[in-house]
């Protein structure tokens, strides 16, 4: 019989969501920005997500952007966190003083609420939500009121995620969406970095100036990018912190492998094709993690004198809803 659960419960000393089906675990903290922190494969002893554990647990609650699955609402940088977007003016606080840069965003460390929590022979399911409104202290600065809820599926196939967004404004919004999605690699206990190959669905780069943001100019790949771009790469090659164009977003396969030769086994991380654009940041070519970002837009998109459907840039009209599905497993 299949072992499962959803259930609530504690991780280090705040409230947690545990799920199990099968093989596979995961855990999410709703008081921590709804960050989905663990995803194992338990019969195996792989872990696929830094987990914010142990002698981590400060820094991550301090910064919680490099474990789990951190949501960025925004993502990423704005110049001075000032755009323009339909005649209107947004001033974002500048969070990040050496680049005077907005940085990623309202909801990575805010509360969500757990609205469902369920569990049949077929997955294990948990639904949370955040509501961005009057309440919240940066509400005046992008004065729109939204429904963010994300729903997590575990099953023998593996992790869902779904995401959605309701604009309950009366105006037009720029929606703008990302994840800090933090991957061990390697992952199995007894490997280490000369053991995987690495594929990220990348087309060119965008050129960043010293203060990260995009010149409008695209590069071509060097060598190291060329190889992960064909799915044999190593994420460490040199110290990454790239923005690119996603290859895999117009009916391709917009997904990450990280292939393990020693315990003969790939993980793949699959983002819908609405995800546009990656960033990928690797802490100095660290040997133990990397982050590879999936973006609706570019960075500083609402900024960037380049058409929409380059920028990635949506516009969310009131009452609509804007949705997208992610999913992780092993194989």
């Amino acid at each position: 019989m299949t072992e499962r659960y959803a259930k609530q419960g504690v991780y280090e000393n705040v409230p947690a969501i545990y799920l199990k089906h099968g093989k596979y675990s995961a855990i999410l903290l709703p008081t921590l920005g709804g960050n989905l922190v663990s995803f194992r494969d338990d019969e195996n002893g792989y872990r696929f997500l830094r987990e914010p554990e142990g002698a981590e647990w400060g820094d991550f609650v301090a910064k919680p952007i490099l474990h789990g699955i951190p949501v960025l609402f925004p993502p990423n940088r704005y110049d001075a966190g000032s755009f323009d977007f339909d005649g209107r003016s947004y001033r974002l606080p500048v969070n990040e003083a050496h680049t005077n840069n907005h940085i990623h965003g309202f909801v990575y460390d805010s509360e969500w609420e757990v609205e469902a929590l369920s569990e049949d022979e077929n997955e294990c399911r948990v639904m949370v939500s955040f509501v961005f409104d009057e309440k919240h202290p940066d509400f005046a600065a992008f004065p729109h009121r939204v429904v963010l809820r994300q729903s997590f599926a575990l099953s023998e196939q593996g992790l869902e995620q779904r995401f959605d967004a309701i604009n309950e404004s009366e105006q037009a919004l720029p929606f703008m969406l990302g994840f800090h999605t933090t991957l061990n690699a390697p992952f199995a206990p007894g490997s280490d970095a000369g053991d995987i190959r690495c594929g990220i669905p990348i087309g060119d780069r965008w050129e960043l100036n010293a203060r990260q943001l995009p010149t409008e100019r695209s590069l071509p790949l060097n060598g190291g990018e060329q190889a992960l771009a064909a799915g044999q790469g190593d994420p460490y090659f040199e110290e990454l912190d790239n923005h690119y164009a996603a290859s895999g977003a117009d009916g391709g396969r917009n997904a990450v492998t990280v292939e393990d030769a020693k315990a003969g086994v790939r993980f793949v991380y699959e983002a819908g094709g609405a995800y546009k654009h990656w960033m990928v940041y690797n802490a100095k070519a660290n040997g133990k993690f990397f982050c590879p970002e999936p973006q609706t837009g570019m960075v500083n998109a609402p900024n960037v004198g380049l058409p929409e459907g380059v920028t990635g840039l949506i516009r969310l009209e009131p009452g609509a809803k804007w949705t997208e599905t992610s999913r992780m497993y092993s194989e």
